[in-house]
């Protein structure tokens, strides 16, 4: 039934469904549709903002499809890179039409708090969308690094928020977990519609939790690692890979957080995945200190 690529990291290459990070966007649209209609039944009348739940949920959608695509015709990153500033546009009304509630100022460590005032809607926001999930996206490649990685994140995010948001995300979570844990065991991948559609999760839930701040720490192993790949790509022309002897996975260069961690140090797959997972658990860890104190 689904497509199979082979494991580039199991002797033999076994291979593995491929794209099952659709079925985290087919039931996280359809558990947050179910949460608007429970709210809209038990409203006296038509809200007159604008629906959180349906926000996320058009940002999953869009964040699946643009996965989906690039799945299907492998997209050049120049156009890929600038995809996600569409799925912006619900975030940037949402923030419109709840002026009273949603502030339009960022805490920055070591800066403290920094109004922007319109240009938060009309430029920050789709910053915030456009490089979460193109650097989330741009960790993985092993088995589990990119699932369980933004799981640690809102997991992270969804324990800070307020109880009405928390609601929105246990639903997709619970799935995403489940996905999480079958891709680290090596039996299927998320794919690009999975990737994207979690990048895009983790954008816009910190967005209308206003929680841009935690976010913002809790997203730096994905920064450096974006930047790390970019700067060597400018600089050196050739991409990160490393190099699989049939139990370790080694690099002989450095232009990535996983050929970082391998270069001339043999570590299994799964070591590599739960470093990197420590690492970004750990700055999550800070991130919700910081968000508590």
């Amino acid at each position: 039934m689904w497509p199979k690529v082979p494991d580039q990291h199991k002797i033999g290459k076994p291979l593995v469904p491929w794209g099952l990070g659709v079925i985290y966007v087919l039931f996280a649209t359809v558990y947050l549709f179910l949460i608007y209609f429970a709210n809209f039944e038990s409203a006296s009348i038509v809200p007159e903002t604008v629906s959180a739940p349906l926000t996320l949920a058009v940002c999953i959608l869009f964040g699946g499809f643009m996965g989906m695509l690039d799945d299907w015709i492998d997209l050049k990153w120049r156009y890929k890179a600038f995809m996600p500033l569409i799925a912006a546009l619900p975030l940037m009304y949402f923030v419109l039409a709840n002026p009273d509630t949603m502030r339009t100022s960022i805490t920055i460590p070591f800066l403290g708090m920094v109004q922007f005032g319109g240009a938060y809607v009309y430029l920050v926001i789709p910053i915030i969308v456009m490089v979460i999930t193109n650097t989330i996206n741009m960790l993985g490649g092993l088995n589990g690094l990119e699932t369980i990685c933004p799981a640690i994140i809102l997991v992270g995010l969804t324990a800070i928020a307020s109880p009405e948001f928390q609601l929105l995300m246990i639903g997709p979570l619970f799935v995403w977990l489940i996905l999480a844990y079958f891709n680290f065991k090596g039996k299927l991948f998320v794919g690009n519609t999975g990737s994207f559609a979690i990048g895009l999760t983790v954008a816009a839930f910190a967005v209308l939790t206003d929680l841009k701040s935690s976010l913002l720490i809790s997203i730096l192993p994905y920064v450096f690692n974006s930047v790390f790949i970019l700067l060597t790509v400018f600089f050196v022309r050739k991409k990160a890979g490393v190099q699989f002897d049939g139990k370790h996975l080694v690099s002989e260069h450095r232009r990535s957080l996983v050929t970082l961690l391998t270069y001339k140090r043999p570590l299994t797959e799964k070591q590599v995945v739960a470093i990197i997972s420590l690492i970004v658990a750990a700055f999550t860890v800070l991130a919700v200190i910081a968000a508590i104190f």
